[in-house]
Formats: C-alpha cells, sequence, structure tokens
C-alpha cells in the first residue's frame, strides 16, 4: 500500500522559509520521479514541482528561483525547501507520486501540510 506522509507546515511571515518533508513508503521510492502540489484556499489543486528518478527537477514558474524540491533514496523521503515565501503560497502541501504517463498528474497524494504567509 503506498503511503505518503507530509510534514513540515506552519505559519510564517513573508519572505520566511520552510522545508516540507514526505515520508514515503509501499513502493520503491527511488523507482519513481515525485511531485509537490498544492491547494490554496477555494481554488483547485496547482502542480508545483517534480523530481525525476535521476535526479532532474522541474518547477512552477511561480516558484523557480524560491522552491527546491530534492530526494533522499536511502530516507525514502522527498522536500521541498521553501524560501522568501509569500502570502500567495499559502495553501495545502501534498506530496504526490505521479501516474506513469506525466509528472503533472498525482496517483497517490499524502493528507497535506497547511502553509500559511501571513504577517
Amino acid at each position: 500500500e503506498v503511503q505518503l506522509v507530509e510534514s513540515g507546515g506552519g505559519l510564517v511571515q513573508p519572505g520566511g522559509s520552510l522545508r516540507l518533508s514526505c515520508a514515503a513508503s509501499g513502493f520503491t521510492f527511488s523507482n519513481y520521479a515525485m511531485s509537490w502540489v498544492r491547494q490554496a484556499p477555494g481554488k483547485g489543486l496547482e502542480w508545483v514541482s517534480a523530481i525525476y528518478s535521476g535526479g532532474n527537477t522541474i518547477y512552477e514558474d511561480s516558484v523557480k528561483g524560491r522552491f527546491t524540491i530534492s530526494r533522499d533514496n536511502a530516507k525514502n523521503t522527498l522536500y521541498l525547501q521553501m524560501n522568501n515565501l509569500q502570502p500567495a503560497d499559502t495553501a495545502v502541501y501534498y506530496c504526490a507520486k505521479p501516474r506513469s504517463y506525466s509528472i503533472y498528474t498525482s496517483e497517490y497524494r499524502g493528507q497535506g501540510t497547511q502553509v500559511t504567509v501571513s504577517s
């Protein structure tokens, strides 16, 4: 059974930083691309970033230069380092295992972790 458990969210002031983690189990983590998606209040799911099994990374334009996705295959853990956070980044952040045909899909998601950026 695939399980994804996010942690690390919280309340932060504009310009601040947070590091999200996602503990994965139930599949061979190192073999799969992984991603982060988010859902802001009253809006749909938004793809944020992804990392391929080989380590290549891609980002949504609004987070480029501020967010960094990484993975530790030895720990079966996915990370998202978020710097210079802005109120528009306020959302529930989900770790996702994409479907095999598209990095922008979510075959599985965790329960999410809330990130609130406010002064």
